[in-house]
């Protein structure tokens, strides 16, 4: 999503507006109480409020999850910036602890989990990732240009980041946009999640940009065995591939790349 804003060009050719990214909060709420508020690019919000909950430890599957809806501003219907979550079982019993612990915390777009959660409790949610398929290093150095193909909006823009997820012979299953990387990330795994795929066991993750520490964590959680990166890792994200048993690739460029972790993917 993007609009078209004044401005005012120095040395560049052009007219006087120009397209830029939609940032805005999206509240996410646990059975009508506010609990974090995620500064993103409006889409996808169901799937977002999924994944940031799966990557919260909210939830760990479909069967957690009620219903997660848009909350409509009764003066303003065209507003759709708060998605209400109803949980179930045991989830739902641990309602009070979860608010209790997150409170209207605010996750900007440039944060994720913000170092939350350590490798030892990540450890402890999930099993380590030994899945055994591999990947071609034509297919995977020519993920970053196939994930290009789904950066509509960053065309316009040029201030958009991308996920994607992919099967081991390059073919999109789901491509997000977002101001965030791991809220494009949170996008693509909550949606999977909403259509009862996980874990993400036969796909490769995409994101632009670089990697951290929390775009590893989210795919450890969603049981993905491969992370492909057009920038660096992060020590810390390269420390979770290690423990996790993901291949981590970076500086996927021109068809050539780092491998970081687990090189035994790529053949």
């Amino acid at each position: 999503m993007f609009l078209r804003v004044p401005v005012t060009r120095v040395g560049r050719p052009g007219g006087r507006d120009d397209s830029a990214a939609v940032e805005e909060p999206l509240e996410v709420r646990l059975h009508g109480k506010p609990f974090a508020v995620i500064m993103r690019t409006p889409g996808d919000d169901r799937a977002l409020a999924a994944g940031f909950l799966l990557s919260e430890g909210v939830i760990s599957t479909t069967d957690d999850l009620g219903a997660v809806e848009h909350c409509h501003h009764p003066r303003h219907p065209e507003v759709h910036n708060v998605v209400d979550v109803y949980l179930l079982g045991e989830a739902a019993t641990g309602l009070a602890e979860h608010l209790a612990t997150r409170r209207q915390v605010l996750t900007s777009s440039s944060c994720g989990m913000c170092g939350r959660v350590s490798i030892d409790s990540l450890s402890q949610r999930a099993p380590r990732v030994d899945h055994a398929w591999q990947m071609d290093r034509g297919v995977a150095g020519s993920l970053p240009l196939r994930l290009r193909e789904h950066q509509g909006t960053f065309e316009q823009t040029g201030g958009l980041h991308a996920a994607a997820l992919f099967t081991p012979d390059g073919q999109c299953e789901r491509a997000a946009e977002d101001v965030g990387r791991h809220n494009a990330v949170d996008k693509v795994i909550g949606a999977m999640l909403l259509d009862d795929r996980l874990p993400l066991s036969g796909f490769a993750l995409v994101v632009s940009g670089r990697t951290s520490f929390e775009i590893l964590q989210k795919a450890w959680i969603a049981g993905i065995g491969l992370v492909c990166a057009v920038s660096a890792p992060s020590t810390l994200a390269i420390d979770v591939a290690n423990d996790a048993g993901i291949t981590l690739l970076g500086f996927a460029r021109d068809g050539g790349f780092n491998i970081y972790a687990h090189p035994e993917r790529i053949v």
